[in-house]
């Protein structure tokens, strides 16, 4: 038995590993120059509540990334196109973005807000692109067996960004101008360049030759029946495509369902903002990694399909850790206990969950297929649990938790349903 753990945990000293952790700082570190730590230099140069809630419409472009995956997915960039069409587009990204960030450095928010929200879009837009090509190349980096492995040392080095950008920042700001700390933030994209420029160039299927000369509208429909149309018909070809998306949509339903009503829900039970941010960053943080390194490990030993059951159950058992929190209330040790379960349980499904998905692209729609697949599990977050207030509201807090625990099982019943279909395997 540990022998063949030791064999499982042996894919985290793959050479591969190092820049997938790089690759995943670069992909982190970006979100909150437009989120948390954007919104306090927003209030610190003295712009209006209002204004701030405007300015989050830049984050738009994170939840549309897959209206232009197509173009990352097929379109060579000329000059770039000799790292290969993945590393040339990331290094791409990572220029805009460096541009980007430091473009908002140097706009003071107050007297050019205009400016500064031209600058955040352009920003979340480089970041998103780059988005979409590291998960092409994460998921063309390795088989089945390693995808666990890969995206959970690409969610370490995710988490290493976030810390970068959030902590760090505020680290830096309280010393010194918040232009100044940008355009230290905007030297994060060093880190990904870095990655992308020493890493092994991907092995790419040949490039289309032909001969016949075609108008601007014919390549434009025989773009789009390539990019678009064709990534589509290649993922509904696979039997019970309809059960798979239902499954995709529901896996994660337990922890996105309660996840708008976490912290109300803390703040019900007594506990100040200085005792959440502590325990959640320190506990949560550490439990989360810990969590996706098991889960990883995991899907090497077991593979996907064991590790989506044994994971989704734990979602739900570790839900029910917020009951007992219920009943504890103000308990900062209790807190901890939760907290830590309850981001363990996230950490290993994260990785399993993010391995099936990329178990299911095909490589030569790589970047396409995982941003629609990826699109729509965030259906789940961003739809259906906007409805968690009004359960919320309607029962007691322990009787929330019993009931969004529960909501596990339909996409464990599903799961064993594809098993038996043979829908699922590996």
């Amino acid at each position: 038995m540990f022998k063949r753990w030791l064999k499982a945990i042996e894919v985290y000293g793959d050479k591969r590993m190092l820049t997938m952790i790089l690759l995943g700082f670069s992909s982190g570190f970006p979100y909150l120059l437009v989120f948390g730590t954007f919104s306090l230099w927003l209030k610190d140069a003295g712009v209006s509540l209002a204004a701030i809630g405007l300015f989050s419409l830049a984050k738009a472009p994170y939840s549309f990334k897959w209206l232009w995956s197509p173009i990352v997915d097929r379109v060579r960039l000329p000059l770039f196109d000799r790292l290969g069409r993945r590393r040339g587009w990331a290094l791409f990204a990572q220029i805009w973005l460096m541009a980007a960030i430091w473009g908002m450095a140097v706009t003071n928010p107050a007297q050019n807000p205009v400016n500064m929200a031209v600058f955040a879009f352009l920003m979340v837009v480089a970041s998103a692109t780059q988005d979409i090509v590291l998960d092409a190349y994460r998921i063309e980096s390795f088989n089945n067996r390693e995808q666990g492995a890969g995206v959970a040392v690409f969610v370490l080095g995710y988490r290493f960004g976030t810390l970068f950008s959030g902590a760090g920042a505020l680290f830096l700001a309280a010393v010194m101008p918040w232009e100044d700390v940008y355009k230290i933030m905007s030297l994060g994209a060093l880190v990904g360049m870095a990655a992308i420029l020493c890493a092994k160039k991907e092995n790419e299927p040949a490039r289309e030759e032909t001969t016949e000369k075609r108008g601007l509208w014919q390549r434009g429909i025989g773009f789009l029946k390539k990019s678009v149309v064709a990534p589509l018909a290649d993922f509904m070809k696979r039997p019970k495509w309809i059960v798979i998306l239902l499954f995709i949509f529901l896996y994660r339903m337990t922890d996105a369902y309660m996840a708008p009503m976490a912290y109300p829900f803390y703040d019900d039970m007594g506990f100040s903002k200085i005792e959440i941010a502590s325990i959640i960053k320190l506990f949560g943080i550490m439990a989360t990694i810990g969590g996706t390194l098991v889960g990883g490990a995991l899907v090497s030993r077991y593979g996907i399909v064991r590790s989506l059951m044994f994971c989704g159950i734990l979602q739900g058992l570790t839900n029910m850790s917020f009951v007992w929190q219920a009943y504890a209330g103000h308990d900062l040790s209790v807190l901890m206990v939760t907290i830590s379960l309850d981001n363990i349980a996230a950490g290993m499904g994260t990785a399993a969950f993010v391995a099936y998905l990329s178990s299911l692209c095909n490589k030569e729609y790589t970047a396409t297929q995982y941003a629609l697949l990826s699109s729509f599990m965030s259906l789940a977050r961003d739809i259906f649990a906007a409805t968690s207030g009004f359960l919320a509201a309607a029962v007691s807090w322990p009787a929330f938790f019993w009931l969004t625990s529960f909501m596990v099982v339909p996409s464990l019943l599903l799961l064993v349903y594809m098993i038996k279909a043979k829908v699922i395997r590996g």
